[in-house]
């Protein structure tokens, strides 16, 4: 697993828990990783939960889709990040899942999940911490295709994207992995395909920003950033060691050492 948006999960896993727990967690993923090809579905809206799942390699998309084929994404899952608690919540998913492109992604069964938490007993704070930023993630999209415009829509996920998987850089900017299409980016922003298209040729006119061969090149994040008005507190990127303490103080975890 790379990226910075996966070395925070690491991180705060690293310092929750035991060596004994980390061996169980990384066998379990090893044991259970299974490969989709780009586009396919992993789970359908409608469906029995069956597993607790874990992305190794690739990005996964949450979507909706209506009787007349239009569909919304609604979120996207980095390498490091379990895509849902519903094996332990909800009957049937109220979403679908697929890969983005080629993914590796661990599907731990329920009765093995359920084990696993029994023998982890900190894994249940790890979970619990990744429904706490995937659903601040949530709010951020409401709120960017809410109230944003088309322009800044785009450089928001752009920032998003950029720093879930880099950080934020203290100055200049970087390259990343960017694995959607042109109408996958409309999917997630709300917009047509031809609206993208004109948006991202004005991003690459203003800041330089450019999409190529699956790449983000953003030359200066800040003047990107400033596009969106992006602020990266709902990523909580850097809280990891403050995340596990507080989970120490409430639950006397932290088990790593």
């Amino acid at each position: 697993m790379t990226g910075a948006y996966s070395v925070t999960f690491g991180r705060i896993l690293n310092r929750l828990l035991s060596p004994r727990e980390r061996l169980l967690w990384e066998a379990s993923l090893a044991r259970n990783a299974r490969d989709y090809a780009k586009g396919a579905d992993i789970v359908r809206e409608g469906e029995r939960p069956a597993a607790l799942r874990i992305i190794l390699s690739g990005w996964a998309q949450k979507y909706k889709q209506l009787p007349d084929g239009r569909r919304q994404i609604l979120a996207l899952l980095l390498p490091g990040q379990p895509c849902d608690l519903d094996l332990f919540t909800v009957v049937r998913t109220d979403h679908s899942l697929s890969a983005v492109r080629r993914l590796t992604i661990a599907e731990i069964g329920r009765q093995e999940a359920i084990t696993l938490v029994r023998q982890c007993p900190n894994l249940a704070q790890f979970l619990c911490w990744s429904e706490i930023v995937t659903a601040a993630i949530q709010r951020e999209w409401t709120i960017n295709i809410g109230q944003r415009n088309a322009i800044e829509r785009v450089a928001q996920l752009m920032c998003e994207i950029f720093a879930r998987q880099q950080g934020i850089p203290a100055s200049g900017g970087g390259e990343c992995d960017f694995l959607l299409t042109q109408w996958q980016l409309a999917e997630a922003t709300g917009l047509t395909q031809v609206h993208v298209n004109r948006t991202v040729q004005e991003l690459r006119r203003r800041c330089s920003v450019e999409l190529r061969n699956l790449r983000l090149f953003i030359p200066d994040f800040a003047q990107l950033a400033s596009i969106a008005a992006f602020n990266a507190n709902y990523l909580h990127l850097d809280e990891a060691e403050p995340a596990v303490d507080r989970a120490a103080a409430l639950f006397g975890g932290g088990g790593a050492g």
